[in-house]
């Protein structure tokens, strides 16, 4: 069986388990129930298909299934926007040869000299462009200061999701650790669903398996979560607790980069921590006597 087809078959047994017959409408009936959550059959009846396409569907043995049945099993199942996107991205590949992408996961993704311009202009603000498997591509200054030195790290470090689940002291900046690792597990989710075939993606997540509880916990739950905007708590060793917002973007000629800036509202202790960062970063030390 295919990494696609292990992955359609996994998300949709992990959607129907979340759900109960009486929360569709149905009655639950009599005797013990041999699964967790909605049998395929009732999945089937409440999406006006047949018994035999949906158990052929969540085995990946479907070719060009239709847009309307995907949509009336993600009705069905209650789905959010990441988790629809993720099943029309997972649906869609079956079956099918290796994607050029995936096939050419080792390349090194490359950030265009104006991304590059842009995160030197962004002065006070963190920023840094993350790409495949969540590889930190290019970052400013103030991204370093508040996260980690990430030109100081090897290529195979220099990762967000091995630094926030892996690295003893960037997990220490997080307070919010629920919300961290689910954010950065479920975007790893969306990757792998995207890129499939990606060897450097499997060695990542084999070692994130072995090395976090947190990672392995949001993995086997199937969590899927795009990253768009929100705010973040960091607790600075440096400059103390801040929360800061942070919005991220498609860099526009590249599906696979992200633009990530941290912001502060004017006048707030975030903001002032921010400055007394920069400040910290940019001090010149005094020549030894």
């Amino acid at each position: 069986m295919t990494k696609r087809r292990t992955d359609l078959g996994e998300f949709l047994r992990s959607r129907r388990a979340r759900l109960q017959p009486e929360d569709v409408g149905l009655a639950r009936g009599g005797g013990q129930r041999r699964v967790q959550g909605l049998r395929r059959e009732e999945l089937a009846y409440l999406t006006g298909i047949s018994v035999d396409y949906y158990v052929r569907l969540e085995q990946g043995r479907s070719q060009n299934v239709s847009g309307a049945v995907l949509d009336a099993v993600a009705r069905v199942l209650r789905l959010n926007e990441d988790e629809r996107a993720h099943l029309r991205q997972i649906a869609r590949h079956l079956p099918g040869p290796l994607d050029r992408a995936g096939a050419e996961g080792g390349e090194a993704q490359e950030v265009r000299p104006g991304i590059r311009r842009l995160l030197d202009a962004v002065e006070g603000t963190p920023a840094f462009v993350f790409g495949r498997r969540m590889d930190i591509l290019a970052w400013n200054p103030l991204a370093c200061a508040l996260i980690t030195d990430f030109g100081a790290l090897p290529r195979r470090r220099c990762n967000l999701a091995r630094l926030v689940l892996l690295d003893e002291d960037v997990v220490r900046l997080y307070p919010d650790r629920e919300f961290v690792a689910r954010d950065t597990v479920g975007h790893l989710r969306i990757d792998a669903g995207r890129h499939p075939d990606d060897p450097e993606l499997a060695t990542l997540i084999a070692d994130l398996s072995a090395g976090s509880a947190e990672f392995r916990r949001h993995w086997s739950g199937y969590t899927v979560k795009s990253k768009s905007h929100g705010y973040k708590r960091f607790d600075h060793p440096a400059v103390g607790p801040m929360t800061l917002n942070y919005e991220t973007l498609h860099v526009p000629d590249d599906p696979d980069q992200f633009l990530t800036v941290y912001t502060a509202p004017a006048d707030s202790p975030a903001e002032e921590c921010l400055r007394l960062l920069q400040k910290r970063h940019t001090a010149v030390p005094e020549p030894s006597m």
